[in-house]
């Protein structure tokens, strides 16, 4: 096999284009390949695949995959066509994208889900615009040929993109552990966005939606879904986390207060409360007996203790009119709660039902909280992102599922 016949396999050329000649820079430690195409030979416009004149040539040349440790170089003539409607378009070549072989192109976007595009740059030998360029245009593919950004479960979240509370939303297929939606800010606007570029029909699909208590998502999910109202999901580690809070409030209160009495029953007690004890190896029997006689005493935080475990296990929400509750309880149901006129419950807020759906849908936001993860490593290993397209474009990259393939 000669070295035309190798190359003309190894990239996959077939007619009109053939290999012309191959020819070895060894000071430079390059190879170079020149195809072109065979006279005679007529091309169709790019943009409405109608037979054209040709206009001239342009001379063009791509990076490919080394070739035995010498950097490889592929150089043709690209013809032009000169199109009655489209006007001069350069003919696409099928070996290549803009600026490499599809071959080389499929191996630093394999480098570039591991890495940094900085990092990627050194090993391959590219300048760093060239590495985020290729990311930019694996990005734009990838969401060209996506068919649809709906999904029947999903997550909403945001994540901080500089200082001075800077956000982009985004919006998670929970099924499918895939983003499918990231914009600017953290504003109903930016969430409205995305649900009005569904259908009807993709509207109606949405079985559950899981968010914090961020009240611009919510109102949004009521305005633009159908049957929102029963479709929102308050994320129970969220309130979880508010709970504890305001548990920890109470006992951290209450211990000052019996500390000048000399009373020391609550003197490491904190993780007692917030040990889930079912399971656990590290409490032990001394645990646990210090935990019963904390738990049926008379002290506020036995209260708390009793009152904010049900929530986070059960799904509902604390009695936010704060009856037998702590005032500090009772802040996190009316933060958890709409307003409402609810007679039954005089003017308070009546618990949140979003809480409360957790029973039927028995999802979270621990999938968009493990791609926020992702993200903050992505933000980390790049040293962070000062424009904020290229920091969307990172996050649909390494997080969107998209076909970034450049075939």
């Amino acid at each position: 096999m000669d070295d035309r016949t190798l190359y003309a396999t190894i990239l996959g050329i077939a007619p009109p284009w053939a290999v012309d000649r191959v020819e070895l820079d060894d000071a430079a430690k390059a190879v170079h390949v020149w195809l072109k195409a065979r006279s005679g030979t007529t091309f169709a416009c790019p943009e409405c695949q109608t037979i054209s004149p040709l206009h001239d040539h342009v001379e063009r040349s791509w990076r490919h995959l080394d070739t035995c440790q010498c950097e490889t170089q592929l150089h043709a003539r690209v013809p032009r066509v000169d199109c009655a409607e489209h006007g001069v378009k350069t003919v696409p070549v099928p070996w290549a994208t803009e600026h490499f072989t599809m071959l080389f192109e499929r191996l630093a976007i394999a480098w570039l889900k591991e890495a940094t595009p900085a990092a990627v740059a050194r090993r391959l030998g590219l300048t760093w615009e060239e590495a985020n360029g290729i990311v930019e245009r694996a990005v734009r593919r990838g969401l060209a040929r996506r068919t649809s950004v709906a999904g029947r479960r999903l997550g909403i979240d945001e994540h901080s993109y500089l200082k001075h509370f800077q956000f982009v939303t985004m919006v998670v297929d929970l099924d499918e552990q895939t983003l499918l939606h990231v914009a600017d800010d953290r504003s109903a606007e930016t969430l409205a966005s995305y649900v009005e570029s569904l259908s009807i029909d993709e509207r109606l699909a949405i079985e559950a939606i899981a968010m914090d208590m961020w009240d611009p998502y919510r109102r949004t999910v009521r305005d633009y879904v159908p049957d929102g109202d029963t479709k929102i999901v308050v994320d129970k580690f969220h309130v979880m986390r508010h709970v504890t809070e305001a548990m920890d409030q109470v006992r951290r209160r209450e211990q000052r207060a019996l500390r000048k009495r000399g009373d020391r029953r609550l003197t490491g007690a904190k993780f007692l409360w917030l040990k889930n004890q079912v399971g656990r190896h590290d409490f032990t029997a001394v645990s646990r007996r210090q935990f019963r006689r904390l738990r049926d005493s008379t002290l506020e935080s036995a209260r708390v203790g009793d009152e904010g475990s049900l929530p986070p296990r059960l799904g509902l929400s604390i009695d936010p009119c704060g009856t037998g509750v702590l005032r500090s309880l009772a802040s996190v149901g009316r933060s958890l709660a709409p307003q409402t006129d609810d007679p039954r419950r005089g003017n308070h807020p009546s618990p949140p039902r979003e809480c409360a759906h957790y029973i039927t849908h028995r999802i979270t936001k621990a999938v968009t909280e493990r791609l926020n993860a992702k993200i903050q490593w992505i933000k980390y290993s790049s040293r962070g992102f000062r424009d904020r397209e290229r920091f969307k474009r990172a996050i649909y990259f390494h997080c969107g599922g998209l076909d970034l393939d450049p075939r």
